[in-house]
C-alpha cells in the first residue's frame, strides 16, 4: 500500500510559520501540534521530544536543501502521524550541507510497525527530493496552502 502525504500529515498539525528558532524549540512545537491534533497523547510530550532529540544526536535528520525529517518510533503511539513546520528564518539542524532548514516534517510511528514507518519515510523523501515541491513548500504561507500542495502532490505526479 502506498501512503499519501495527506494520509500521513495530521490535518491540524501543520505549523506555518513556526515560532521556534532553535532545533529543540521547533521539535517541541511540532510534537505539541501532533498532541493538539490528537495524534499523540499529551502525557508523552516530554518523552517524545527527548526521543526525537536523542535521535538527532545520533545523526542529523537535516539531509540538506533546507529540509529536515526528524522521526521516532514509540510503543505508545498507535497511529503513524506527521507534523509539518515551516520556518521563514531557517533553523540550524546540523544539516549535511550545513545550511539552515526551512521545512521540517516530524514523523511519529508505532514501534511495532517498522514497515509502515519506512514506507512513510519513502513517500516523504520522494516528494522532498523534488526541487519544485521543496520550493512551493517553503513558499507556503499557511497550513491551508501546505494542505493544498500535499493534495496536489498526492493527486498527480508532474515530470520533474
Amino acid at each position: 500500500m502506498m501512503f499519501k502525504l495527506t494520509d500521513i500529515v495530521a490535518e491540524q498539525a501543520v505549523v506555518a510559520p513556526l515560532k521556534g528558532q532553535s532545533r529543540d524549540e521547533v521539535v517541541a512545537e511540532l510534537v505539541d501540534a501532533l498532541i493538539t491534533a490528537g495524534s499523540a497523547p499529551a502525557s508523552l510530550r516530554d518523552e517524545l521530544i527527548a526521543k526525537v532529540l536523542e535521535r538527532e544526536k545520533r545523526g542529523s535528520t537535516g539531509f540538506g536543501k533546507g529540509v529536515a525529517v526528524p522521526h521516532v518510533k514509540h510503543k505508545a503511539v498507535s497511529t503513524m502521524a506527521a507534523a509539518v513546520g515551516l520556518s521563514s528564518r531557517g533553523v540550524d539542524f546540523s544539516s549535511l550541507d550545513r545550511q539552515p532548514v526551512y521545512s521540517i516534517v516530524l514523523l511519529l510511528s508505532p514501534e511495532d510497525n517498522p514497515d509502515a514507518h519506512l514506507r512513510a519515510m519513502e513517500v516523504i523523501f520522494h516528494h522532498l527530493a523534488k526541487d519544485t515541491f521543496r520550493r512551493f513548500l517553503r513558499q507556503a504561507g499557511s497550513p491551508a496552502e501546505v494542505r493544498a500542495l500535499f493534495e496536489e502532490a498526492d493527486g498527480f505526479h508532474q515530470p520533474s
